[in-house]
């Protein structure tokens, strides 16, 4: 499978995740962790409100649950993220903590995205890790979930 494609099919097994979140209150962001040879590692969707945990987002819970799984007990070398959204602050620092090799994300999040948008800390040159990192994957799809659940959740003012 060429990269792009194996990009694409990464996010897709993500949004997969996110749709597990619909009928919840959390958004709907999905999050996978594959080993090198392209397994699945993990995968999650946003807890948050389920768990009335702050930390509970998508990429931190396939990231805990793929570090008990491979490796050393927390380093994800090699492996790939593959996430609906940008990650956000947290999130991204924990990929880069983890050493994760690459990251695949869906939608842009000019608002809170840091590995690109808002922020870029994945590439902060500072920082003894820099994931490769993949933006834009299936943007559409990803976003369009994201707009359908803000949609259902907003409060007319009228």
């Amino acid at each position: 499978m060429n990269p792009a494609a194996a990009d694409e099919s990464a996010v897709r097994e993500a949004l997969g995740y996110a749709r597990r979140a619909r009928g919840t209150r959390d958004v709907p962001i999905g999050a996978v962790v594959f080993a090198p040879d392209g397994r699945v590692l993990a995968g999650a969707h946003n807890a948050r409100e389920h768990l009335g945990d702050p930390t509970a987002h998508a990429e931190v819970l396939a990231l805990r649950a793929a570090a008990a799984e491979y490796g050393d007990g927390w380093r994800l070398a090699g492996c790939t993220l593959a996430v609906t959204v940008e990650p956000c602050t947290m999130c991204a620092g924990a990929l880069v903590l983890a050493r994760v090799a690459r990251v695949v994300f869906g939608a842009w999040e000019p608002r809170t995205g840091a590995v690109g948008s808002l922020w870029d800390v994945v590439r902060d040159r500072r920082l003894n890790h820099r994931p490769e990192v993949i933006g834009g994957v299936l943007e559409h799809e990803c976003a369009e979930l994201l707009d359908e659940f803000f949609a259902a959740h907003r409060v007319d003012p009228g």
